[in-house]
């Protein structure tokens, strides 16, 4: 399998497919999922004609399950060693949730200074800051996150079937089309990862402040969100974030669940692709 070893010697797993004088798309993964949750995209946009890729956060699918690192700047620094190894250019970056987290740093702090990124996606993503502060007072209770990490301490294996069962995809809501296969391939891919980079990994997304990278993306940026999302809030996400960016374009999904990416892929897809072409 490939993998590219990062600065402070972590390997991190990478699919890489299609043409390589293609433009790349790079895509970026929630938690605490792997690469393999963009498999509808990635055949969808490799038909059209572009070159994917995605990598395993560390601590995460078939990446190396290291001690440390389970912060937004390793994560940013692990994906922009991504970028560097296979030289992409021109390149446009999504990511969802908390990889929507990681792809503000990346091109805040590596991108846009290397002149690699030509655009962005952030799809149900966490910026620009979860939980709730003085300064964030819509924000969401540390309570809730707390309960993440009990929870996940307790029992990861039944926490990994209920989130996934329950709100992440609106499978709690009445008359959900609910698939077996969505919920039991959620729980795969959460199972292949260390639990301690998914315990590190909630406060990562939860509490790492992300104002400052918004503010500094200057590339045409897409957001979009539903508004039933109960994971992530969209009025203290996707609107905020269309807020500080300087260039950005926002959908918001009457009814659409924090898992749209996988349940309206054909909805998501298409508007990505209008985005990436316009």
């Amino acid at each position: 399998m490939p993998f590219v070893t990062t600065s402070d010697g972590v390997d991190i797993f990478y699919k890489d497919w299609g043409p390589k004088e293609a433009q790349p798309i790079h895509f970026h993964h929630g938690w605490p999922l792997s690469a393999d949750d963009w498999d509808n995209q990635m055949l969808f946009f490799l038909k059209q004609g572009y070159r994917v890729v995605a990598h395993d956060r560390r601590g995460h699918g078939r990446s190396e399950q290291v001690g440390d690192g389970h912060d937004m700047d390793h994560y940013a620094a692990d994906a922009s060693a991504v970028a560097e190894h296979l030289d992409l250019k021109n390149a446009i970056h999504i990511g969802h949730s908390t990889g929507g987290g990681q792809v503000a740093r990346f091109v805040a702090r590596f991108g846009q200074p290397q002149g690699r990124v030509t655009s962005a996606v952030l799809v149900s993503a966490v910026p620009p800051l979860m939980v709730k502060t003085d300064s964030n007072p819509d924000g969401t209770p540390i309570e809730v996150f707390d309960g993440f990490r009990v929870a996940l301490a307790a029992n990861r294996a039944q926490f990994f079937i209920d989130v996934p069962a329950g709100p992440f995809y609106g499978y709690n809501r009445p008359g959900a089309d609910v698939s077996q296969g969505v919920i039991d391939n959620w729980w795969r891919q959460g199972m292949m990862g260390s639990t301690k980079a998914h315990y590190e990994g909630i406060k990562a997304f939860s509490e790492t402040d992300q104002t400052e990278d918004l503010k500094a993306i200057t590339v045409p940026t897409l957001i979009l969100q539903g508004d039933d999302d109960q994971v992530v809030p969209y009025k203290t996400a996707a609107l905020m974030q269309d807020k500080l960016l300087q260039n950005s374009k926002l959908i918001i999904y009457p009814g659409f669940s924090h898992g749209m990416l996988t349940v309206n892929a054909d909805v998501v897809n298409a508007d990505i692709l209008a985005f990436i072409k316009g």
